[in-house]
C-alpha cells in the first residue's frame, strides 16, 4: 500500500442489533485518506458519519471489511491494542471539549502524556509550549469553568497534540461555539495543517465548516456518495 495513505477502509460494514432488527449503519464503505490531507466528512444526522469517525479513530472496529492505519490492519485488534494506537497516533477534539473540571488547562493538556510514560518535567514543558502557541499562556492555570467555550476548545486542541499524533480527528469541533469563535477554532486547525503538516479529519453537518477542508467526503444512509 502507498506510504502516503494513512487511513484506508475496504468494504467496511457496521451493523447494530436491536432485538430482531439489524441496523446497517455503515454499508460497504471504501475510503482512503492520505498523509497531510485536510478532510471533512459531511452528512445529515443518522447518516453514519460518527460511526465512520469512530472506526477511523480506532474507537471501534467494523463487523465486516478491513481498516488500515499506516499499513497496519487494525480491524481485528483488541480494545487494549486499539487504546495503545489511539494514545500514540491519534489526537481527538470533540464538540463537548471533554476537559476534566477539577484540573487546570495545563493539567488537562499534560494528562495524555502520563499514559505514554513521559516524565513530569517534560510533560509540563511540552504542554506549556503548546498552550503558548495557541495564545493560551494567560489562561493555562484556570479551570475549565473559568474559561470561555473557545478557550476550552483551544485547551482541547492542545491536549490532542501533546503526543504528536499522526492524525487529528475533530468531531463537530465548533458545535458548541458561536460562529465567530467557531471560525477561530477552524483557523487554528488550518494552521496546524499548513504549518505542522498534520492530517486532519473533521466531521460536520455544516457546509461553512467543511469549506475549510481540501477534500470533502459525503455520507448518506451509511454509504459514501
Amino acid at each position: 500500500m502507498d506510504n502516503q495513505i494513512i487511513v484506508k477502509l475496504e468494504d467496511v460494514w457496521k451493523i447494530y442489533q436491536f432485538g430482531k432488527i439489524d441496523l446497517q449503519v455503515l454499508r460497504g464503505v471504501n475510503l482512503e485518506i492520505c498523509r497531510g490531507e485536510f478532510v471533512s466528512i459531511m452528512g445529515p444526522s443518522g447518516s453514519g458519519k460518527s460511526t465512520l469517525l469512530h472506526i477511523i479513530g480506532c474507537l471501534d472496529v467494523p463487523d465486516k471489511g478491513r481498516v488500515f492505519l499506516e499499513n497496519k490492519d487494525i480491524s481485528k485488534l483488541s480494545e487494549d491494542e486499539l487504546a495503545k494506537i489511539r494514545g500514540q497516533k491519534i489526537g481527538f477534539v470533540f464538540q463537548q471539549f471533554n476537559l476534566l473540571p477539577n484540573l487546570s488547562g495545563l493539567e488537562n493538556v499534560m494528562l495524555p502524556m502520563i499514559f505514554q510514560g513521559v516524565s513530569e518535567e517534560e510533560r509540563k514543558q511540552k504542554a506549556k509550549k503548546l498552550l503558548v502557541s495557541l495564545n493560551m499562556e494567560e489562561r493555562m492555570y484556570h479551570k475549565p469553568k473559568e474559561l470561555s467555550g473557545g478557550e476550552q476548545q483551544r485547551i482541547a486542541i492542545a491536549r490532542s497534540l501533546v503526543n504528536n499524533p499522526e492524525l487529528i480527528i475533530a468531531d463537530e469541533p465548533t458545535g458548541n461555539l458561536d460562529s465567530k469563535t467557531g471560525k477561530m477554532i477552524m483557523e487554528t486547525l488550518v494552521l496546524l495543517h499548513e504549518k505542522e503538516k498534520k492530517t486532519i479529519v473533521v466531521v460536520t453537518h455544516d457546509n461553512n465548516i467543511a469549506e475549510y477542508s481540501e477534500k470533502r467526503i459525503n455520507i448518506r444512509d451509511g454509504q459514501i456518495i
